[in-house]
C-alpha cells in the first residue's frame, strides 16, 4: 500500500526529493513482496502437480500389473456397450495416466496432460461414481468425491499456468 508523502510547509527540493525516495522505497517493497507472493503460489502449485502425479501413477501402475485394466476393459467397458474396444480404451486410460502424471512432474504441457485427465475424470463420475453417491468410503464406496477433488485441483494448476504464461508473455512482448 502507498502512503501519500508529506511535504515540509516550506515546499524546499529537499522535502521533495525525501518525499520521492520515500514513495520509492515504499513501491520497492511492494514489489519484493509480490515476488514472494509469486514465488509462494507457485511452490503450492508445483505440491498440486506432485500430489496429483503420485495419485495417477499409485492408480495406474498397480493395476498394469495385477491384471485391474484388462478386467475393466473386458469385464466392465466391453459389458457396458464398448466391445470390441472396451481393453483398448481402459489401456489407453491408463497410459495417458502415467504420460500426464510425468508431464506434471516436468512441468511440460500441463494444459494438454490437464485436460486429458478432466475427460477421463468427469467419464469416471458419469459411467461409475455418480450412482454411487459421493463418498469413497465411509457413508458410502466408490462415490464421486475423490474424483471430484482431483477435478477441482487439475483445474486450479491449469488456472495458475495460464496466468504464469500470460505474465510471462505479456514481459517478453516488445513495447
Amino acid at each position: 500500500m502507498v502512503e501519500s508523502a508529506t511535504f515540509e510547509e516550506d515546499g524546499s527540493a529537499a522535502a521533495h526529493i525525501q518525499a520521492i525516495k520515500n514513495l520509492m522505497e515504499m513501491r520497492m517493497f511492494e514489489g519484493i513482496r509480490s515476488v514472494h507472493a509469486k514465488e509462494n503460489r507457485m511452490r503450492g502449485i508445483l505440491i498440486l502437480r506432485i500430489a496429483v502425479a503420485v495419485t495417477l501413477f499409485a492408480h495406474s501402475i498397480p493395476v498394469m500389473f495385477n491384471n485391474g485394466v484388462n478386467d475393466f476393459g473386458n469385464l466392465y467397458l466391453n459389458q457396458i456397450g464398448f466391445a470390441p474396444f472396451g481393453l483398448a480404451i481402459a489401456w489407453s486410460i491408463k497410459i495417458s495416466h502415467v504420460i500426464s502424471a510425468v508431464l506434471f512432474i516436468l512441468n511440460k504441457y500441463i494444459n494438454i496432460a490437464s485436460i486429458i485427465t478432466l475427460f477421463i475424470l468427469v467419464a469416471g463420475i458419469v459411467m461409475i461414481h455418480y450412482r454411487e453417491g459421493w463418498f469413497v468410503v465411509g457413508s458410502g464406496r466408490n462415490g464421486m468425491e475423490f474424483n471430484f477433488l482431483l477435478i477441482c485441483i487439475i483445474i486450479a494448476i491449469m488456472v495458475e499456468e495460464n496466468a504464469h504464461k500470460r505474465t510471462a508473455n505479456k514481459f517478453m512482448a516488445k513495447p
